[in-house]
């Protein structure tokens, strides 16, 4: 079971707008950068996100039924910055993986026994965009 709705909430309302400016430069972070199914508003979402196989595995540490998860999905692509640098992303792929394999240990272990969040979503690298400036 993934994080609570609750901790997505504060999270979004705090934690999260410190974490956004961290996360394009930061190991391990990255923000999506996705528009809203319904306004059409850009989000910037940030998360876990590890270079995997000619694109990026992300943990969906608050489940697949996240509004940024819907967004991505519905549009079939999105933006990701990581590491100073931003990718246009295609075929977001969620999926469930107990174990969390394709995550470092450290992040394996939280997301199998202290966050609880087996699924994931895939997505391949179409071409990487000018680096982001931060």
């Amino acid at each position: 079971m993934p994080a609570p709705r609750w901790v997505a909430r504060v999270n979004k309302a705090g934690l999260n707008r410190v974490t956004k400016f961290i996360a394009p430069w930061a190991p391990g972070w990255a923000v999506v950068v996705h528009r809203g199914r319904k306004s059409g508003k850009v989000f910037r979402t940030p998360l876990w996100a590890f270079r995997r196989d000619g694109g990026f595995v992300i943990a969906l540490t608050y489940g697949p039924e996240s509004d940024w998860v819907r967004n991505v999905i519905a549009a079939g692509h999105f933006q990701l910055e990581t590491r100073r640098r931003t990718y246009e992303v295609d075929n977001p792929h969620v999926y469930r993986d107990p174990t969390a394999a394709d995550m470092p240990a450290f992040i394996r272990f939280m997301l199998r026994y202290v966050i609880k969040a087996p699924d994931f979503l895939s997505v391949n690298v179409v071409r990487e965009l000018t680096p982001t400036a931060r």
